[in-house]
């Protein structure tokens, strides 16, 4: 799944992002270089939910007598947990200033990816994950077609904990041009015995990756490109990893 030139270059200069940007081309004007066959376009969710025009008003958001509820008894702003509720389709788990869901999109995460770093200028705003991600990955991955010639493989990453892991990692949440899963089931390994489980997240993999030269904080890499991979799988979108919940064992 990978050669032995597998490169991760940065994409600085895209500039803050405000909604009804043309991504796309933002992306394009700072990449350096052209995209070809095995390159990956990382790009941070921040950056597009922000052009989708995600971002929310605190002070327009009207709050429900379960909101204000839980948001007494965990300790967080009560517009804040109408959004992460109107976001969600269940709760998973609570505790003091946290609030476990499980997405719309089916991602357990928490406070739903509602966010409120990196928005400049404004506190009293919050910022939603993209309706559709794959959708959003797709069209990203039409624009740069149209400017370097021929469809790059995209992935739109999030940044994520993980149960009985501590630390956050950049996971795929939106994924086009490449599979991001592949199942190696049903193949030999080294030996000759048959792989009966090995299915790799490979989106969440590059996502990772990239996720070492953008960071979590203040760095300002909204973006990052893998170079040299190389998969014979067919192209799957990111829903491909979120796992049915009749396959939650830990529900």
């Amino acid at each position: 799944m990978m050669s032995g030139g597998l490169r991760i270059e940065p994409v600085p200069g895209v500039g803050e992002v405000r909604a009804g940007d043309d991504l796309a081309g933002l992306l394009g004007a700072a990449i350096p270089g052209p995209l070809g066959p095995g390159d990956v376009l990382v790009v941070a969710q921040k950056i597009v939910s922000k052009a989708e025009g995600r971002a929310v008003r605190l002070a327009g958001v009207s709050v429900t007598a379960e909101a204000a509820a839980l948001a007494a008894r965990i300790g967080k702003d009560p517009r804040l947990v109408q959004l992460i509720l109107s976001e969600s389709t269940a709760i998973v788990r609570t505790a003091p200033n946290l609030l476990i869901v499980r997405h719309r999109l089916g991602l357990v995460m928490a406070n739903a990816g509602v966010d409120q770093s990196n928005l400049p200028g404004e506190d009293d705003r919050a910022l939603l994950l993209p309706v559709d991600p794959d959708a959003s990955a797709a069209r990203l991955a039409a624009g740069l077609a149209a400017r370097f010639g021929g469809a790059p493989a995209v992935v739109i990453s999030d940044s994520f904990g993980r149960p009985w892991r501590m630390g956050t990692v950049n996971m795929a949440i939106g994924a086009a041009g490449l599979p991001s899963l592949i199942d190696l089931r049903g193949q030999p390994d080294r030996d000759g015995r048959i792989l009966r489980a090995s299915v790799v997240a490979f989106a969440d993999a590059i996502a990772a990756a990239a996720g070492l030269v953008m960071g979590e904080a203040a760095e300002g890499i909204p973006a990052a490109i893998v170079r040299g991979l190389t998969w014979t799988a067919p192209d799957t979108d990111a829903t491909a990893l979120v796992r049915p919940l009749d396959q939650d064992l830990f529900q």
